[in-house]
């Protein structure tokens, strides 16, 4: 471990439209899976690695986030348009604050290793510029889909069919203020770091179900009960 971030980001600013009905008056983020909003799973891992501030980005139905995330020590950066994941972290900067950052999407659930703990444990910024957690194949429920990464013997990423990408990362945010676009994705700064041999991955050992539909729900508590899905 090597200079581990102190800031988090939680990207809920989505609509959430592939769950339907169920984010008609609600964030997806605040689904409950398993009792628990998906949210305060996320808050849960982001515990173990104790960063000193938590960075939510809010849009839709942002006040029922703010209401829930306030009393909990998160900061919020709101968006007034839906900036995707990039923009969406370039505006939240300013309270980030320097160095390397954790990013989380919250529509995800995770079983077994912490993954921010993996991230932390692997990370070496003198030859990285961003960190990824990805999951096999094997291991992603709810996923549909060839793999995004492949992962070579050293750790490096390229684009390609192997793993997918979890959700969760380390990341330098210098490159963000190169882009110039106002909304776009994070992909975009990676492909800056895969040309520079910068982009780096590390293998979940555990189990991840994605929750942006809504057959996610079930498919993450059975993960979580320990039954076999």
């Amino acid at each position: 471990m090597s200079n581990p971030p102190i800031s988090l980001m939680l990207f809920a600013a989505g609509f959430g439209t592939r769950m339907g009905a169920l984010t008609k008056d609600m964030p997806k983020p605040m689904i409950p899976v398993a009792g628990v909003p998906m949210i305060d799973h996320a808050l849960r891992l982001a515990g173990a690695v104790h960063p000193t501030r938590i960075v939510a980005n809010l849009h839709y139905h942002a006040d029922q986030l703010a209401n829930h995330l306030t009393p909990r020590g998160v900061i919020l950066s709101h968006e007034t348009d839906i900036l995707e994941t990039g923009g969406g972290l370039r505006k939240a900067l300013p309270l980030l604050g320097p160095g390397a950052v954790y990013t989380m999407n919250p529509d995800v659930i995770w079983h077994g290793p912490n993954p921010l703990e993996m991230l932390r444990g692997a990370w070496n910024p003198d030859v990285m510029d961003a960190l990824l957690m990805c999951v096999p194949l094997a291991s992603a429920l709810g996923h549909s889909g060839g793999g995004d990464f492949t992962v070579d013997t050293d750790g490096r990423i390229r684009r390609g069919p192997g793993v997918i990408y979890g959700g969760v990362q380390i990341v330098k945010t210098d490159g963000l203020n190169s882009i110039r676009e106002a909304a776009f994705s994070l992909n975009v700064l990676w492909d800056l770091m895969l040309a520079d041999g910068r982009l780096f991955g590390v293998t979940y050992t555990g189990r991840w179900c994605d929750v942006g539909r809504p057959s996610g729900i079930a498919l993450a508590e059975k993960m979580l009960a320990g039954g076999d899905v």
